[in-house]
């Protein structure tokens, strides 16, 4: 027993190290990005983002070897529950007191999800939502300066910008201080109707993302809170503050989950999580931790959240709301704001796609810049969800389309692989709905989401309005994936023309047609816009009717061009024309 015990000990340790190496790993690609925003690598951000995503799954296949060695040399049995019982306990002792307790912990579970194929969550070998702790509350200052001041001037910004350490100068940091310092006055009058505060406080570690860096804080007065966000842009001639966000609407957009993840060197997380709640207390704490670019334990905090949700409540899942997909059956739980897509066990003929090629396309969002236009989602293998909450009607028809992943145990449906994405409105059933002026607007910004999906090399490949939606910020986003491919796919072509007049009527097309054909000029008739809304889109983006622009866009991303993508309106921006490049150069 004492040799058993001891290779449990050193197995402990070995995950323990190998968890070291990899939160090591991660946060020196931050540094990595620091470094790369000072000499305005953009091309080498990118491909820091990209290569963060594999670092855990790398490291907990490479504890898992060591932990499969130590134990196979003391004849321990890998494979029994009650090792990786005993390896809990002793882990727990080796990451007692670390400041990312929370994230050993996900890194813990994630080796037992390779070992077992287990539904849900098992409290004796997994760590299980009353072992991970909470963000801090009242401790968020931990990771943050206060500048104790009673109003904001170009002084006190002045401070800011230089403590924010960017390795860079600004090219003009009294004009940017003095204008950043008045748009936060205005911001904080808005909010509270006076000036006066008690303090400035701004987290320590810059978020970076493409080829912005932001400055994340607050102004405070009593128990009022405004949110504040400074966006800071490399230019030619150094840094320039391009932008100041004093409201909890647009700081949200910053941290939106249509966007790619930020790089934040920050050694204990919660801290940091724990000031962003204080000033956006409608995000989600999975999301926040997923805006941070922690997607496994952002997917351990869905799933806390999810079960409290359906603890707290007796409702009942229902359809989603729109068009029923051709690939997916969507369900939701009314008052939450996510949804749950499985993939259909069959598709009808139009959809000449695979499961295996859906969950491919799925995975190359992941690593596709979402340039806020793209759903973020999580996938869930064996997710257990109470059979009670499920009306017979709606199992029934699960079972019927999804039958390969849906299985009903006892008093449990258990969901064998399932995407999980925030809900917003299907676009056609917003544009029914909203307002004239809403819908109008809504209309202008499909295009826009059409133009920055291709600017970032993304073809939704299925255009109809039933695959978009808007967000409660109004903004279009796209997120229905199986026929998402990049602009390099596709072949984009002009009718040819005919002088015979029959090929007009031809119910079929009287030239020859391959699968990556797109013929930009079909599109009017696929949008299914009509009256006041389709002469909306046609004034605004009649380009995207023309094979000329999708030319030009496949042109752009062949030279390489990584095109601006900002999260905030023109009319936020501080600098004048020319000064930086244009939030959208297209």
């Amino acid at each position: 027993m004492e040799e058993r015990a001891r290779a449990v000990t050193r197995a402990a340790d070995a995950i323990g190290e190998s968890f070291g190496r990899y939160h090591a790993s991660y946060l020196a690609v931050t540094r990595r990005v620091r470094h790369r925003f000072a000499e305005r690598d953009w091309a080498g951000v990118r491909r820091e983002t990209v290569d963060r995503m594999r670092l855990q799954s790398e490291h907990v296949g490479q504890a898992l070897g060591e932990v499969r060695t130590i134990l196979g040399r003391a004849g321990v049995e890998l494979e029994a529950r009650e090792t990786w019982r005993d390896l809990k306990a002793a882990y727990g002792r080796v990451v007692l007191g670390r400041d990312d307790v929370e994230l050993t912990q996900t890194f813990f579970n994630s080796l037992t999800r390779r070992v077992f194929s287990h539904v849900g969550v098992d409290p004796q070998i997994d760590y299980v939502s009353e072992d991970i702790p909470l963000p801090y509350s009242g401790w968020e200052m931990a990771s943050a300066r206060m500048y104790a001041v009673r109003g904001v001037d170009a002084g006190v910004v002045r401070r800011v910008l230089r403590d924010a350490g960017l390795g860079v100068a600004f090219a003009r940091l009294d004009e940017d201080a003095a204008a950043a310092a008045g748009r936060i006055e205005a911001g904080v009058v808005a909010a509270l109707g006076t000036p006066e505060l008690e303090a400035l406080d701004f987290l320590r570690p810059v978020f970076y993302r493409n080829k912005g860096a932001y400055l994340v804080g607050r102004a405070r007065r009593g128990e009022d809170k405004v949110p504040l966000v400074l966006a800071i842009l490399h230019g030619a001639e150094g840094l320039v503050v391009d932008a100041v966000l004093p409201t909890e609407d647009e700081a949200s957009i910053v941290f939106s989950f249509a966007r790619w993840y930020f790089h934040v060197e920050v050694e204990s997380p919660r801290e940091v999580i724990g000031f962003l709640m204080s000033i956006l207390p409608r995000k989600r704490i999975a999301e926040l931790y997923i805006s941070l670019g922690y997607l496994k334990h952002g997917k351990t905090e869905f799933y806390r959240d999810l079960m409290h949700q359906i603890a707290r409540s007796d409702e009942r899942f229902v359809v989603a709301r729109g068009k029923r997909g051709l690939v997916m059956a969507v369900f939701t739980l009314p008052s939450y704001d996510w949804v749950f897509k499985l993939i259909k066990d069959r598709f009808p003929p139009q959809k000449s796609t695979t499961r295996w090629q859906v969950m491919e396309k799925y995975g190359r969002v992941l690593a596709q810049d979402r340039v806020g236009r793209m759903v973020d989602f999580q996938e869930f293998e064996h997710l257990p969800l109470p059979r009670e909450r499920f009306s017979d009607a709606l199992l029934a028809e699960l079972l019927e389309v999804a039958g390969e992943t849906v299985r009903a145990e006892g008093g449990e449906v258990v969901l064998d692989h399932v995407y999980v994405e925030r809900r917003v409105t299907p676009l056609d059933v917003y544009l029914a709905e909203a307002a004239a002026e809403d819908a109008e607007a809504a209309v202008i910004d499909y295009g826009w989401c059409l133009k920055d999906l291709a600017a970032a090399d993304v073809f939704p490949g299925d255009l109809l309005l039933k695959n978009f939606g808007v967000t409660r910020h109004g903004r279009v986003v796209f997120y229905d994936y199986d026929e998402f491919t990049s602009l390099a796919e596709c072949t984009f072509r002009d009718f040819p023309e005919s002088a015979d007049p029959d090929h007009a009527m031809a119910p079929e097309p009287w030239f020859s047609v391959d699968e990556a054909d797109v013929f930009p000029e079909e599109l009017r008739r696929f949008l299914g816009l009509d009256g006041r809304l389709r002469e909306v889109f046609e004034h605004h983006h009649a380009d995207l009717f023309d094979v000329a622009f999708w030319h030009e866009m496949q042109e752009r991303n062949r030279r390489g061009e990584l095109i601006d993508f900002y999260p905030y309106a023109e009319e936020r921006r501080l600098q004048p024309s020319g000064a930086v490049e244009p939030a959208r150069s297209y």
